[in-house]
């Protein structure tokens, strides 16, 4: 009886360790020769998604501590396959504050089991310590993720991550569906450290400002040149100085010639023949007078007078400025030679050149402001009475111009002024114009998606003055952005997300 006893006893012992031995069988792969890696893949976080990789990662203790931290990180394929023996590399950052230098935190991490890995990194002082942890598992593929850590708060969060095909979709803040590896965390104390502010995108009556380099420049329609139809030589220089100013009817100089003093003595034969009853002559030697530049004020004078001026006065035609002089006193001129050219001032122009892109705005008779510069609260206001029917080559512009009235005198040609157009281009959908980024010829903003979630979202420009970007395409009334520390953001995300993602 004892015997039979002790026979079933040994026989259950046996069954007991074969079924042992093949409870531990199961928990190994079946690829491994190593029994110490066992299978380790229990849920200790969220899933987070990085190129071909599922990612489980925990720090302990929860909140990090100044002193001795661990991580521990889970790491699958699409299939839900632990990656084994992948090298990762873990550091933490504090970044730079005002004289204090960047400081680093790395982690040692090891291989515990199929899919499991542990580390451990010290933490020298209070504050936050982003952290990125890269996968390198050779043929499988690398990826990047980084966390928002800090020993003020408990847990990681996700901040970035290489983009994967295998990430869910979910819903931002303004109700479209956005794909995860279009967003990206940036938490408080990093968005206070860039100074980060948002702003509503909403419409406004927009007005554009066009400015233009501007010069004045003389009314062609009012020059006058004074030149003569025979030659002779100046006599009483009455206009002996560029600037002077003369008046209509005003002598301004004096001339003697030969020919005329003989067309004077022709006329006057002709005239005291003509009281005689012969009238033909008398007119034709009138009209030879008259197409020399002698008026009939002056031949009624001569007529008056009975002999030839051997000195004939030359009168200015208009009031206004001498702006150039090619005689002096006693020179010889030609036929048709410019002696003096005569300006009216009272009344200017001023011509600027607007660029190419800004032509399609302005329009003949809109309103213009002059600011001259050395008077910059003098603002005259003229109107555009000129535009330019061709774009200069190099420069890309074309002339304007702008009529201004000079009664007064104070405005000179050849002076620089500013000149300035307002457009209004009526009710448009903007935002700032520094929270746009320009990337090549795509323009970018960052949705602010509440929770410390920004997304990078392309959008479709339209026009813009100095404040404001008009958006066609890619936000709606109402969407929160972030309209300052956008550069920061924007290089934070390049690195996180990766260019292709703009």
């Amino acid at each position: 009886m004892k015997r039979s006893y002790l026979l079933v006893l040994i026989l259950s012992l046996c069954l007991i360790g074969l079924a042992l031995k093949f409870t531990d069988l199961s928990l190994l792969s079946t690829d491994q020769a190593n029994p110490s890696e066992k299978v380790a893949l229990q849920t200790i976080s969220e899933d987070y998604y990085a190129g071909p990789f599922k990612v489980q990662i925990t720090v302990n203790p929860e909140q990090p501590r100044v002193g001795k931290n661990s991580l521990k990180i889970i790491i699958r394929d699409k299939d839900n396959q632990p990656i084994n023996h992948a090298n990762l590399e873990a550091i933490a950052e504090m970044p730079a504050m005002g004289s204090m230098p960047t400081m680093y935190a790395p982690a040692d991490i090891t291989s515990e089991a199929l899919g499991l890995y542990q580390g451990q990194f010290q933490l020298p002082m209070m504050g936050a310590w982003p952290i990125t942890l890269k996968i390198d598992a050779g043929t499988q593929g690398q990826a990047e993720l980084s966390f928002d850590m800090g020993t003020s708060r408990k847990g990681l969060s996700l901040s970035a991550a290489t983009p994967s095909p295998y990430a869910p979709k979910s819903t931002g803040a303004s109700g479209t569906t956005t794909n995860q590896d279009k967003i990206f965390k940036v938490d408080s104390y990093r968005r206070q450290l860039i100074g980060v502010t948002t702003e509503a995108v909403t419409c406004i009556r927009m007005k554009k400002l066009i400015h233009a380099s501007a010069k004045i420049t003389y009314d062609q329609t009012s020059l006058t040149d004074i030149s003569l139809k025979f030659d002779g030589w100046i006599e009483n220089l009455n206009a002996d100085f560029v600037g002077k100013k003369v008046k209509k009817g005003q002598t301004l100089f004096s001339v003697y010639s030969p020919e005329l003093i003989s067309s004077q003595d022709e006329y006057l034969q002709s005239y005291r023949r003509s009281l005689q009853g012969h009238n033909s002559l008398k007119e034709a030697a009138a009209r030879r007078l008259s197409l020399w530049g002698i008026n009939r004020s002056q031949i009624r004078a001569l007529e008056r007078r009975g002999r030839a001026l051997e000195s004939l006065p030359i009168r200015s035609p208009i009031t206004g400025t001498i702006i150039e002089k090619n005689i002096v006193a006693g020179s010889a001129f030609k036929t048709s030679n410019t002696l003096l050219r005569i300006a009216d001032l009272s009344k200017v122009w001023v011509e600027g050149q607007v660029y190419e892109a800004d032509l399609a705005w302005i329009e003949l008779g809109m309103p213009a402001q002059v600011i001259v510069e050395n008077k910059p609260d003098a603002v005259l206001i003229g109107e555009v009475t000129f535009i330019e029917p061709f774009v200069e080559n190099q420069t890309r512009a074309a002339r304007i111009r702008v009529e201004l009235d000079n009664t007064d005198g104070l405005l000179r040609p050849e002076q620089y002024v500013h000149l300035q157009l307002q457009v209004n281009l009526g009710e448009r959908l903007v935002v700032p114009e520094e929270a746009v980024v320009f990337t090549g010829e795509n323009r970018v903003v960052f949705m602010d998606l509440g929770e410390g979630r920004l997304k990078a979202q392309k959008i479709k420009t339209g026009v813009r003055n100095d404040k404001y970007i008009e958006v066609l395409e890619g936000l709606e009334h109402d969407d929160l952005i972030v309209s300052s520390g956008n550069f920061l953001i924007a290089s934070e995300s390049k690195l996180k997300l990766g260019v292709d993602q703009w």
